[in-house]
């Protein structure tokens, strides 16, 4: 395609371009739509809308209908004043604040649309309140169909195969449109306002590197593979960054197994290092994050799962289950492991041996240090008191019946969060701190929410920050083009 072609360029005109259609740009879409904007388009460079948002088995909220349905309470004050105290007030308040207050009512809105949440389930053991909202099925398939039918009801403009290639501005500085590629001509569409929601850039390695301080070749990503669209083309014309990078980080994680990945993540794993160390306190499993900061300080962020005969039967006949639904497993998979086990001990992920000093050989790990480490460990699980992690007396299994079992682990990322500053109605923010007029941006592109590590204390916060901030984002960008 030929840019400098006119015959080859088609003019369009919008009140609002969304950049991006996952979940944070189709919701910012209907917003704007149901706020009075009347010609919304959205351009998706992939073949189908959705993006990240297809993967998401919950969503968070407080005070929502679906909490009070089912007697629950989970006050705003209270998950605001979590959301702080874990960020250690790093994060904008005001922005935490506009998604938490939003996010009640964003239940009742999708439940208007045709979703039900017909459960507020925790996370993890204790959780307390409960904010992560989920129906009988991964919620991101039908999520999608929702907000894809809104979008088409309403009369927005969905473009797929349509790629952003530039924001426009006047002389001022103000939005004035994007220009975009499609199929094998080129889009000029004239525009009063701008939204941002291009998913990240968990595929540009480049920024990765950048960025990412514990990045290395094996770290996985499971999401769709965005490149950062949206952050290069805000910082072209002179949007400021905030919060580069968060990712919401797995660990541990098999990439070539999800029942081994399952497996790894019981609590009653021995996890050791490289060098044949315990590092952590296994059962931080269950706030998953938290298992990937421990993973990423470990030499070649590599570890080995560690478990015997006897805690690999109590895995098959589930004794140790909370985290079997939540965290990839499913009713079959216990019945399937020992398969799963011979099948890549063959492949070179696991090792199957009657003694720790051939665990030790095929892991590179020094005998007398791997011996010492399960020595001091069957001691604590003999006194049930772990004196170095204070590890849950509940998950300190020994390691006393052969055969041994050791799976090979790296931890993954799902996406990457932060990048463009914005205030808390979704405005892009510029270098002198002011709002660039006409441009907004929501989802994961954005900083400010989060601090380095992603906080799944308040589960499904991401998929809930994408849905809210797109409703304010393009609430807001429908009062600006209407002048209101």
């Amino acid at each position: 395609m030929n840019p400098s072609n006119a015959s080859n360029t088609e003019n369009l005109q919008a009140d609002i371009v969304v950049i991006g259609g996952g979940g944070s740009g189709m919701a910012a879409a209907i917003a704007a739509a149901e706020k009075g904007a009347k010609n919304v388009i959205v351009l998706e460079k992939r073949r189908r809308p959705g993006g990240n948002s297809v993967f998401p088995e919950g969503i968070f909220a407080a005070e929502s209908p679906a909490q009070k349905r089912l007697g629950i309470d989970a006050p705003k004050d209270v998950v605001f004043r979590q959301a702080m105290d874990f960020s250690h007030w790093k994060i904008d308040p005001r922005i935490f604040r506009a998604f938490v207050d939003k996010s009640g009512d964003t239940i009742r809105w999708l439940e208007e649309k045709g979703l039900v949440f017909d459960r507020v389930r925790p996370l993890y053991p204790d959780q307390f309140p409960l904010v992560w909202h989920s129906s009988g099925v991964r919620l991101g398939p039908p999520l999608v169909k929702t907000l894809v039918k809104s979008c088409e009801s309403m009369g927005i403009r969905l473009l797929c195969r349509a790629a952003a290639k530039k924001i426009l501005t006047s002389e001022a500085g103000n939005v004035t449109g994007v220009l975009a590629t499609a199929e094998d001509k080129e889009l000029r569409i004239n525009a009063k306002s701008v939204i941002i929601a291009t998913g990240g850039f968990g595929g540009n390695k480049e920024l990765l590197k950048k960025h990412y301080p514990f990045y290395s070749e094996n770290l996985y990503h499971a999401g769709v593979p965005f490149n950062g669209d949206g952050l290069l083309m805000a910082t072209e014309i002179g949007a400021a960054t905030e919060g580069l990078v968060t990712l919401i980080l797995i660990g541990p994680y098999c990439p070539k197994s999800a029942p081994l990945t399952v497996v790894a993540r019981q609590p009653n794993m021995v996890w050791v290092n490289k060098k044949g160390e315990r590092f952590a306190d296994e059962s931080i499993v269950s706030r998953f994050t938290y298992g990937g900061n421990a993973i990423d300080r470990q030499p070649d962020h590599t570890f080995y799962a560690l478990f015997d005969e006897k805690i690999k039967q109590g895995i098959m006949e589930g004794e140790i289950s909370f985290l079997e639904e939540i965290l990839g497993g499913s009713k079959t998979w216990p019945a399937r492991l020992d398969k799963e086990l011979k099948l890549h001990a063959d492949k070179g992920w696991i090792k199957i041996a009657n003694s720790g000093g051939e665990i030790a050989e095929w892991a590179g790990v020094a005998p007398e240090v791997l011996k010492t480490t399960i020595d001091e460990y069957n001691s604590c699980c003999d006194r049930g008191y772990d004196e170095i992690f204070l590890k849950d007396r509940r998950y300190l299994s020994p390691l006393r019946t052969p055969p041994y079992y050791a799976i090979k682990c790296d931890r993954r990322f799902d996406n990457t969060i932060g990048g463009i500053k914005i205030n808390h109605h979704m405005e892009v923010i510029n270098h002198q701190d002011s709002p660039i007029r006409g441009l907004y941006a929501a989802g994961v592109d954005t900083g400010g929410w989060q601090i380095d590590t992603y906080d799944c204390i308040l589960s499904g916060t991401s998929i809930g920050f994408a849905i809210n901030s797109g409703r304010i984002g393009g609430e807001n960008a429908a009062k600006y083009v209407l002048g209101k």
